[in-house]
């Protein structure tokens, strides 16, 4: 689809890699729905194309809402708000990785399906991996999907399922499913929370007063309605929430845990909780062991806003060298007060970011950021700090080179339009024009999430890390099948 205006246009945005979605529910509170939106609100980072909301109430049974674009722009309307009653509710914010990217409401979650000890809603969180395979066997046995994401063979497969109750129908289901998946459901009565046996995706356990429980993808969005966190879904658990009471189930074979590194480089916000470590420390860690790692003589350390700034403080402090907000961030650009006019989208990165001129001036600038990813977004920002007048600039990277597509719930490019999948860390250097460049080791990573002083275990990691590693802790069945060659042992 082209773009709608140009902040969707080779922005500063477009160059990273996007989780797919995030989720949120809970149960045993007046107005659920309420609780909801400002939760999904909090997670609007991990998805900004779409959102939506079911919620049941014993007398008007299941609603829901799905609607485009911002929570702040669709479940803030009290007129909305009075169409989802009731105690319990979950919702679901978006950006797609499997299916149509925005072309249909359908294609929103949560998902919703009427079985017949009554109805139950999803939403899903990460990607099935053997979706196309389930999808093809479910129609043949006259399954009829009405969206194009992976998420609804979970419906289906429930349908289909013998089971007596919706939880051991759902047990039943995401035992079929291969990929990485953190689920948010809810019957009449109970609220159900879901994590797959490598734990790739993240899932917490919050505690309102009285017998209120919620779950959501990160503990920032339990700050926001005052909830307590009580603890991490564990990989391979499925909690059952009802009364004011938690079941844990364990429905999948016991695995070592896979958990997405780069939910501690980017996709998390710096004020959750991971682990039991604070997001924001962990970066800043990784600004440490990339400072001891690849220094250099320079003036200033500068982050790429937002998501290089903790790093870029913890470089800063290990390396001695001032840090200083050599760039700014446009936070208040709205998404359509222009027409996206041929001119406007040359403006490209310039829209988002501006340079601190007379910060930059005349100094050998050191640049922090998250990632490279295509190379786009970074060859803008050098130009830009070029013609401020900075003698030099050096790159430094606060992840490894991403050289390998996700297939967990990452919308990550095509692995040939990697930049580093096609290129050495010299040609990238050369390529986006900088006086140095140098990423993070793997290991430097692993020391600064905290998971060994000795970094990565190459013969069982301790995380999933395949967009840096290529090697898969699922096998991506479904892409293999379309052409997709795995890392060789040359690789």
């Amino acid at each position: 689809m082209p773009p709608a205006h140009p902040f969707d246009f080779d922005s500063v945005d477009a160059d990273k890699l996007h989780e797919e979605c995030g989720v949120f529910g809970v149960n045993g509170v007046t107005d659920a729905a309420n609780f909801v939106a400002l939760g999904l609100h909090a997670l609007q980072h991990r998805g900004q194309e779409a959102g939506g909301i079911v919620s049941y109430h014993p007398e008007y049974g299941f609603n829901s809402a799905r609607r485009f674009g911002y929570v702040r722009d669709n479940f803030t309307r009290a007129s909305l708000m009075e169409t989802l009653p009731g105690e319990l509710a979950i919702g679901h914010v978006r950006y797609s990785t499997a299916g149509s990217k925005g072309a249909a409401i359908r294609d929103v979650q949560p998902f919703f399906g009427e079985f017949s000890m009554g109805g139950a809603a999803i939403a899903h969180n990460g990607n099935i991996t053997n979706a196309d395979a389930l999808r093809r066997e479910l129609i043949e046995r006259g399954s009829i999907f009405q969206s194009s994401s992976d998420s609804e063979c979970i419906i289906h497969l429930m349908a289909r399922s013998l089971q007596r109750d919706i939880p051991a129908r759902m047990e039943d289901a995401l035992r079929r499913v291969e990929g990485a998946f953190s689920v948010v459901a809810m019957t009449r009565t109970k609220l159900i929370g879901v994590r797959d046996p490598l734990g790739v995706r993240p899932l917490v356990l919050g505690k309102l007063a009285d017998d209120g429980y919620v779950l959501s993808s990160e503990t920032c969005a339990l700050d926001i309605i005052g909830a307590e966190f009580v603890r991490e879904i564990e990989p391979g658990e499925m909690v059952v929430i009802s009364g004011g009471k938690v079941e844990s189930r364990r429905p999948f074979r016991a695995q070592p845990s896979k958990f997405c590194i780069f939910e501690h480089v980017y996709f998390s916000r710096p004020d959750s909780i991971i682990g039991g470590r604070s997001v924001y420390e962990t970066r800043r860690q990784i600004g440490v062991e990339l400072a001891r790692e690849a220094p250099v003589e320079a003036d200033l350390v500068c982050p790429v806003p937002d998501s290089g700034t903790p790093a870029a403080i913890g470089y800063a402090h290990e390396s001695g060298i001032p840090y200083g907000m050599g760039i700014i961030r446009n936070q208040y650009m709205g998404r359509t007060f222009i027409e996206p006019t041929e001119q406007i989208r040359n403006m490209g990165v310039r829209l988002k970011l501006n340079v601190n001129r007379a910060l930059i001036r005349g100094k050998r600038v050191i640049l922090v950021d998250d990632s490279v990813v295509r190379g786009t977004t970074s060859r803008k920002i050098k130009e830009m700090i070029l013609d401020a007048g900075a003698a030099e600039v050096h790159f430094r990277i606060a992840s490894p080179p991403t050289a390998w597509p996700c297939f967990y719930g990452v919308d990550t490019p095509q692995r040939e339009k990697l930049l580093a999948a096609t290129m050495s860390e010299d040609e990238m250097r050369e390529h986006l024009g900088v006086d140095s460049l140098k990423f993070i080791s793997l290991d430097g990573l692993y020391r600064a999430v905290g998971a060994s002083e000795e970094g990565r275990n190459n013969k069982c990691p301790q995380y999933c890390d395949a967009c840096f590693s290529g090697e898969y802790p699922v096998e991506p069945a479904d892409m293999i099948e379309k052409g997709f060659k795995l890392k060789t042992a040359a690789e």
